[in-house]
């Protein structure tokens, strides 16, 4: 399996139902530096710790790829990840609505496995559609 093919698989699989078979290509030292997180999420927990909190606040949530590039052991994934915010989200409680964000990872694949991560997403974005902190600029009209 290539480098893209592996950060694909754990972009994506694991908001698929394959957290589990996803774990197998995540080493045990692996490092994710995520948005609001104060510390990196760390091994094979950490990640699993990552994808939990994120699927109880969306149990339908899903990651689409929409692009690559990769040179050596880097990967830069573009990815839109999308879902409705019906549980509790790490601490904010359930408002129903859904979102669309965009992201970007910046992955280091060795060995077969994913070893580091940097994940940039619009947190502001996010709280902005779930209601919490309100927009500053009103959307555009179609």
């Amino acid at each position: 399996m290539d480098v893209k093919e592996i950060a694909r698989r754990v972009a994506e699989d694991p908001w698929r139902g394959k957290l589990d078979e996803v774990l197998d290509l995540v080493a045990d030292d692996y490092v994710m530096h995520a948005p609001g997180a104060r510390e990196p999420f760390r091994g094979r927990d950490g990640y699993r710790q990552f994808v939990t909190a994120y699927l109880t606040g969306f149990p339908d949530a899903t990651i689409t790829v929409d692009d690559q590039i990769a040179e050596g052991d880097i990967v830069v994934t573009r990815w839109t990840g999308r879902g409705t915010n019906t549980g509790d989200l790490m601490g904010m409680a359930a408002t129903g609505r859904q979102v669309t964000i965009e992201g970007i990872s910046y992955s280091r694949i060795a060995d077969g496995m994913a070893r580091e991560s940097l994940i940039i997403w619009d947190n502001l974005a996010l709280l902005q559609q779930l209601g919490v902190i309100p927009e500053t600029v009103p959307a555009p009209t179609a």
